[in-house]
């Protein structure tokens, strides 16, 4: 029922049995792993472009402008067309490959989405490491962004519909935790490879993206199907039945197989037009906004450049890398405190505890740059630690909120018949939002410099306020339930029930008719 903005959630799952077994477990950390590959990626493309030897061979420009302290607008140095290209390629290939990844997933299974990611991962790791020249390096990247895009729109569907209801949210955290893990492996290797002389360290940054997607690849070929698309695709209930025992470790798993067969019932052929109803705005609504705000918190900024943002406040070279790298630890011990939260206290509380925190260090952090830094030279030891210590405290209120959740929410918030293409519209927003941003990043930085920080604390200041109005809890709810969210939501039960009374007055009318 409604209490205030809130939907309460506890008693949802009292139909389900089951427990948690080891054979979930270990298909959930599997199937998580495809978050490694994203973290990786995130976290070994701001190292190396923070080595002077990757950008004396690919962006010299860059270099020249990095080597000389005394000129030059400290916020512009980076600002460099072919940079950003080489960035935001992946997220650009990503769009494109999830929107395919859809209909994969839809019609062959999760399984099937999550295999071809890590295959086509792997190859753009290799291409990438043995680039000779710009145009062997985008293709690289080009070819990791489809990976990502298939399995980042298939592993969180993934890991929603195998979890137990009323743990869900821990099993579906396990991608953001792999995606943190992922960002510290990078950083812990670049690190250790930009020591390497010769020049060839960021070969070896880039070629360890191979070891991951190796995992995900042969780990797939043995990961069970959903019971959900199980149904969906196949329509074989005895099949589904089976697989569902054996995950709950239970034989009492009727209730939910009904609920799954219902919702499958429901399925739509096309789910691209069936999710544009007005009866599915809440889900289309939290499809596109959730994962899009996950995007303009301003952790893209850290995510790519927080390296580059720590040599531009005066550290060197190797201490950037090892300040970046103790920053992932901060987000990595905040992902483990959510995972055993998220299922307890619920998302919306997480949410705004997140939200506060990330808005104070960006304040601050905006603050000490603008008394601090001037445009040209550096900041004193003591203030460069406090923006170390403020991007410590705004990764770790991302990965307390916005990290996870932007994964997760719209992962749980759409109805089987939907859940294809909605994945795929907020993997589509979440890929548009980060290529659009990060092709004007550093341009942004440069021209706003200090004040960029100030930009991103009022814009989660609005998407924090945006949660409290219009998010309900979907703690314990189980997938198949969560349509039972909105009609009781102070706000969307007007829109859900108009649309169920039109609906109603039809079918009335056709009767009447005959």
């Amino acid at each position: 029922m409604s209490s205030g903005f809130a939907i309460t959630s506890s008693e949802n799952t009292g139909n389900y049995n089951g427990r948690i077994t080891l054979f979930v477990v270990l298909s959930c950390i599997v199937a998580s792993s495809g978050g490694f590959l994203f973290g990786y990626d995130i976290g070994v493309s701001g190292g190396v472009t923070a080595m002077s030897s990757f950008l004396n061979k690919f962006f010299p420009e860059v270099q020249k402008r990095t080597l000389n302290r005394t000129q030059g607008d400290n916020y512009c140095k980076f600002n460099s067309e072919l940079l950003t290209l080489f960035t935001s390629s992946l997220y650009l290939s990503g769009l494109i490959a999830s929107l395919f990844a859809s209909m994969v997933t839809r019609k062959f299974g999760r399984r099937m989405s999550i295999l071809i990611g890590g295959a086509v991962f792997l190859a753009g790791s290799g291409i990438g490491a043995a680039a000779v020249n710009l145009e062997m390096l985008i293709l690289g990247r080009v070819l990791l962004g489809i990976g990502v895009g298939f399995t980042n729109q298939a592993i969180p569907v993934y890991l929603s519909e195998l979890a137990p209801p009323q743990h869900r949210g821990a099993f579906n955290n396990g991608f953001e935790i792999c995606v943190g893990l992922g960002i510290l492996f990078a950083n812990i290797v670049n690190y250790a490879t930009q020591k390497i002389e010769g020049g060839w360290g960021w070969r070896v940054s880039l070629a360890m993206a191979a070891l991951p997607s190796s995992f995900l690849f042969i780990g797939s070929i043995f990961l069970p199907e959903t019971p959900n698309s199980i149904i969906q695709h196949t329509g074989d209930s005895q099949k589904a039945a089976n697989l569902l025992k054996r995950i709950r470790g239970t034989d009492d798993i009727q209730a939910e197989l009904d609920d799954i067969i219902a919702a499958a019932n429901n399925s739509a052929s096309k789910p691209f037009n069936t999710i544009f109803q007005p009866k599915y705005r809440p889900q289309l609504i939290m499809a596109i906004a959730i994962p899009n705000f996950q995007q303009l918190t301003g952790i893209s900024l850290l995510g790519f450049y927080s390296p580059v943002l720590f040599r531009t406040t005066g550290f060197k070279e190797s201490a950037s890398l090892m300040l970046t790298f103790f920053t992932r630890i901060a987000a990595s011990f905040s992902n483990i405190i959510v995972m055993g939260l998220v299922d307890r206290v619920g998302r919306r509380p997480l949410f705004l505890v997140g939200g506060v925190q990330m808005i104070v260090a960006e304040m601050v952090l905006g603050i000490v740059l603008a008394t601090q830094l001037g445009d040209h030279g550096g900041m004193s030891e003591g203030y460069g630690f406090v923006v170390f210590i403020m991007v410590c405290v705004l990764v770790a209120g991302f990965s307390l909120s916005w990290g996870p959740f932007g994964w997760l929410v719209p992962s749980e918030v759409l109805s089987l018949e939907t859940r294809s293409a909605g994945q795929s519209i907020a993997v589509v927003g979440s890929f548009a939002s980060v290529f659009v941003f990060s092709q004007l990043l550093l341009a942004m930085l440069c021209r706003l410099k200090y004040s960029i920080f100030f930009f991103y604390a009022g814009l989660v200041f609005i998407m924090t306020v945006f949660v409290f109005l219009f998010l309900p809890e979907m703690k314990n709810v189980p997938l198949e339930r969560i349509d039972q969210l909105w009609k009781e939501h102070w706000f969307w039960k007007k829109i859900v029930s108009d649309e169920v009374q039109t609906h109603a007055n039809s079918e009335t009318s056709n009767v009447d008719c005959k």
